[in-house]
């Protein structure tokens, strides 16, 4: 192979997918929608963050290959995860599939799946957590960009107005829907921190235990999420866990009423 075509594949390696250009296209033109007051407002919102939320999806990916690649695993580019398609990674429907399920059937950021990481071609513990921590610390970002625009309150007094059942409000519907997506932006970086065998939280920790340790957990980890997820199902587990994120909500200024309104938005198929 010459070394232009060696360029070239490399190039490719990275060149970033159609399939995530589309997607910001439907988040940044639902989201001017909706701040003009464009189109149906509901299902706008709906499409704001059900795009939004495959965004964030992505760029978490990226970041636990993108740290990996820097660590020493090179095998991330030939396998796709750096283009931030959402169909080169190694589990579609664990990384996209379920979680778009869970938001709209219960309004939850669920931890995506995984990029397919060569652990064995990166040396050092740290290198190894930083990976896992990578994609989280996205997540927060992301939150972070969300609603410090609602909570500095550069969307007050807006033009267009949002309707509850049938009452008019003084807040944008794109403010709901930031706030929405905000929290579940908050969510997913939560779950995801818990150090729990399956998730980034754990994998974190794992480098700096014992050899011992980590083979007696390693048969639990496939079943690590499914157990967080049951868990939250429980009343006052759900109750205690959004309260949290409710309170982180509120160190960006913002009121966990944004949230409430941009999920009532969001399922615009009730009511």
């Amino acid at each position: 192979m010459t070394f232009a075509a060696t360029q070239r594949s490399r190039s490719d390696d990275r060149r970033i997918s159609p399939v995530f250009w589309v997607l910001l296209a439907v988040l940044g033109t639902s989201g001017w929608a909706l701040y003009e007051g464009y189109g149906n407002a509901r299902f706008g919102v709906f499409l704001f963050v059900v795009a939004g939320w495959m965004v964030s999806l992505c760029l978490h990916e990226y970041a636990h290959a993108r740290t990996a690649l820097h660590g020493g695993d090179i095998s991330v580019g030939a396998k796709g995860y750096l283009t931030l398609n959402p169909l080169k990674y190694a589990n579609v429907l664990l990384s996209f599939v379920l979680p778009i399920v869970f938001v709209i059937l219960g309004g939850i950021g669920l931890p995506g799946g995984s990029v397919w990481i060569e652990r064995h071609r990166i040396q050092g513990r740290l290198k190894h957590s930083l990976i896992s921590a990578a994609g989280p610390l996205v997540n927060l970002v992301f939150a972070a960009v969300l609603l410090i625009p609602i909570g500095a309150g550069w969307l007050d007094d807006p033009q267009v107005h949002a309707v509850l059942q049938g009452y008019e409000l003084t807040v944008s519907p794109f403010s709901g829907a930031l706030g929405f997506l905000g929290l579940l932006q908050l969510s997913a970086a939560l779950l995801n921190l818990l150090p729990v065998p399956g998730l980034d939280g754990y994998g974190i920790v794992e480098p700096w235990l014992s050899y011992n340790v980590r083979r007696a957990v390693e048969p639990f980890a496939p079943y690590g999420m499914l157990a967080v997820f049951a868990l939250l199902w429980q009343p006052q587990v759900n109750s205690f866990f959004f309260g949290v994120v409710h309170g982180l909500m509120s160190l960006f200024g913002v009121d966990a009423d944004y949230a409430s309104l941009g999920h009532y938005l969001f399922t615009f198929w009730k009511n």
